[in-house]
């Protein structure tokens, strides 16, 4: 009697090949699509400056990364090189912006 314990199963498994792309590769090309609107923040601060649009506050290289921007219609993938869709906000301002937005949300629909 043969003992069949470790005998391999006769079904295989096939695995579909997705692409040929290392996922090296894949990560590269996927920071490069990201690129032109990963330095939007630099462009901005270089056309606006280094100061608040909402409160005025002017900030020093030294404390620079206070500095955010905001894309004024919501949309941060919207970034013309002339900037018309952003403004520099201090992040307390910029906190602010968003919050309003919710406080208005909430109350439009509180019974």
């Amino acid at each position: 009697m043969r003992n069949n314990k470790f005998r391999s199963s006769s079904k295989r498994i096939t695995v579909k090949k997705i692409s040929e792309k290392s996922v090296e590769d894949i990560v590269r090309e996927l920071k490069q699509a990201g690129a032109p609107t990963s330095n939007y923040r630099e462009q901005s601060l270089k056309i606006h400056g280094l100061i608040c649009a909402k409160c005025g506050k002017e900030f020093e290289s030294k404390d620079r990364h206070l500095l955010t921007v905001h894309h004024k219609d919501g949309n941060s993938r919207n970034n013309p090189p002339d900037g018309s869709n952003w403004e520099n906000l201090c992040v307390y301002c910029h906190d602010d912006e968003h919050s309003r937005g919710l406080l208005s949300d909430h109350s439009r629909f509180k019974d």
